[in-house]
């Protein structure tokens, strides 16, 4: 069956695919033909690209992988049909986005993770970048004391100590059932030999172009004299070699020795500050995840230094009073309840959270249930509460969004939600020479200055200002839900300060208003982050009749492409793996 299957489609499935669905056809002898069928019929609507914005939810038995690009999914099919778990396909999808999908799989950057076994055991780890030691409070300031905007964003100024590869190893070293070499080399393997790109990714470069020539005057491959075009073949020589150096070595393949040596004398070429002392001295942090209840389920999600967990439990307990069901999606009375939630969460957001190694996060006060409802006490159905009228709570005590998020489960039922970045859209465009991988700029998730927003709009205050050895703050929102005891959702999505919110909204679409998971991901988005005091909408977000009633009581709308890029898997209640791909992307689900 295998044999005759993949030539008839491989003439309609876009090359760049073409491993996705070899793998996800490479089922056992065993496998039953009714499902054969069904799965490869699921992978043909999902080829036609007219068809992505209805494509539909894509069911497994054995395991599943959702992440922004096919050839990374199908690394994570793979590992899992070889015997791998979870965690070992969450390594070997981490290090193929690296490859695959470099304006945000990274091994520059960092990212959160959470963890639940088979058995309910819970876990988190913090891999998010740190300042480097020589890091100022106001380093990205003027003599005036005015935020210099783009010193914190471009160049090698921007860049945190990478915290990829250290959160990699020790995953792998805590959980991990196969070799760390077999993990690596898929992802060797497609730097070596290359990958085709999409056409996203074409047009991204090609936009691109004047600033990766600016910021790296020795060259990279990312540097073409002619149009990058969809199909063109990307060989990254110079990052095939540190894979290699990480498969060979692990942590010290990255932050000692060769690679170690190639960041610091990039640092040197463009005035940037980390140093083999900064990558020495890094650690990844294993945190206790947040957990919350929200109708029945159970939210298990990341505690700072994100600040997604906090805020998103927040979100849901916040509109948990109300009737979201009976009112419908994305009705008026629906918006205006989650977007006064939202503004609310934003704010406190602003003020108290930050790295909790260097300041007091009022975690319990902010996670009460009576905090979050009481907060809504101030809505005011006949209009709009000004968020200048919003303020963080007081207590007793004291992210381009071109991020990437993917979410696995093996066939033991162990789960992983996995969100990473290297900031905005590739980084500060420094790619490191001779190792081949860009540099992010986190550091603009730092508060710059108290009180001015950052790159995407986000303010913050004390609680997240630049420290030596600090992590900043992030949104990033890994989550998974539970249902009775048992596994039932994973989800998590890129999107800068909009995460939060799509990953709210996501959860909402499914528990209340009864979507399956492809549909919860499809569903049109909007968003409200306190300040700018506006909601961002995406198009045919709202019907007319609702936006107009929202308009009518002073609720400003800002219209906007796109907002996340949710990839998630949903366990139904026969036990099936439901999986949720983001059609606003490159994003692939495959299973077995």
């Amino acid at each position: 069956m295998q044999k005759t299957i993949i030539p008839k489609l491989s003439k309609r499935i876009k090359m760049s695919t073409f491993c996705a669905v070899a793998l996800f056809l490479n089922f056992s002898q065993a496998s039953a033909q009714v499902e054969k069928e069904k799965n490869v019929k699921a992978f043909e609507f999902l080829s036609n690209s007219t068809e992505k914005d209805n494509r539909k939810a894509l069911e497994f038995k054995k395991g599943a992988v959702v992440s922004a690009h096919p050839e990374a999914t199908a690394v994570g099919v793979a590992i899992l049909k070889k015997g791998g778990n979870a965690v070992d396909a969450t390594v070997a999808v981490k290090f193929a986005l690296a490859v695959v999908y470099p304006n945000a799989g990274n091994i520059g950057g960092g990212g959160f993770l959470i963890y639940r076994s088979e058995k309910g055991e819970l876990n988190s780890m913090d891999f998010r970048e740190k300042a480097p030691a020589l890091a100022q409070k106001d380093m990205y300031l003027d003599i005036n004391g005015n935020p210099i905007s783009e010193k914190s964003k471009e160049g090698h100024l921007a860049a945190g100590v990478p915290g990829t590869v250290a959160g990699m190893v020790e995953l792998h070293q805590k959980y991990g059932k196969l070799k760390w070499a077999e993990l690596v080399e898929p992802a060797l393997q497609l730097a070596t030999n290359g990958f085709k790109i999409t056409t996203q990714q074409a047009n991204e470069l090609n936009r691109l172009q004047s600033k990766f020539r600016q910021f790296n005057p020795l060259g990279t491959v990312f540097i073409k004299d002619e149009a990058w075009k969809e199909g063109d073949l990307l060989i990254q020589t110079e990052l095939a070699n540190t894979l290699k150096l990480v498969r060979d070595k692990g942590r010290a393949g990255f932050y000692e020795g060769e690679v170690a040596n190639y960041i610091v004398e990039e640092m040197k070429r463009g005035g940037g500050l980390i140093s083999k002392e900064d990558l020495k001295n890094y650690h990844a942090a294993w945190r206790k995840p947040i957990t919350g209840n929200y109708k029945g389920y159970k939210v298990i999600t990341m505690p700072p230094t994100s600040s997604g967990g906090i805020a998103l439990i927040q979100l849901l307990q916040s509109v948990e009073p109300y009737a979201l069901s009976k009112w419908g999606h994305n009705a008026d009375s629906t918006v205006q309840v989650m977007v006064e939630a939202e503004r609310r969460a934003y704010a406190d957001r602003a003020k108290h959270l930050g790295d909790p190694d260097f300041w007091k996060v009022p975690q319990k006060e902010l996670l009460e249930p009576a905090y979050n409802k009481g907060r809504m006490a101030t809505l005011n159905w006949n209009k709009a509460t000004p968020s200048t009228e919003i303020q963080a709570g007081e207590f007793a005590k004291k992210e381009s969004e071109e991020t990437t998020h993917f979410s696995v489960i093996d066939k033991e039922g162990n789960a992983i939600s996995l969100t990473t970045t290297i900031n905005t859209s590739y980084g500060n465009y420094v790619v490191v020479k001779g190792a081949g991988f860009l540099l992010n700029n986190e550091m603009d998730d730092f508060s710059v200055k108290p009180g001015t927003p950052n790159y995407f709009g986000l303010v913050g205050y004390e609680a997240n200002a630049i420290a030596p050895n600090k992590r900043m703050l992030s949104s990033m929102t890994p989550t998974i839900l539970e249902k009775n005891g048992k596994l039932s959702m994973v989800v998590g999505t890129p999107g800068g300060s909009t995460i939060i919110t799509s990953v709210f909204q996501t959860i909402v679409n499914v528990i209340d208003f009864g979507m399956d998971m492809q549909q919860a991901v499809n569903a049109k988005k909007f968003h409200h982050q306190w300040l700018p005091d506006r909601v961002d909408i995406e198009p045919n977000a709202l019907n007319p009749e609702a936006q107009q009633k929202l308009e009518a009581k002073g609720y400003t709308f800002y219209k906007r492409n796109s907002i996340g890029r949710v990839d998630a898997i949903l366990v139904t209640k026969k036990g099936i793996y439901q999986t949720g791909a983001d059609p606003r992307g490159d994003d692939t689900a495959g299973g077995w």
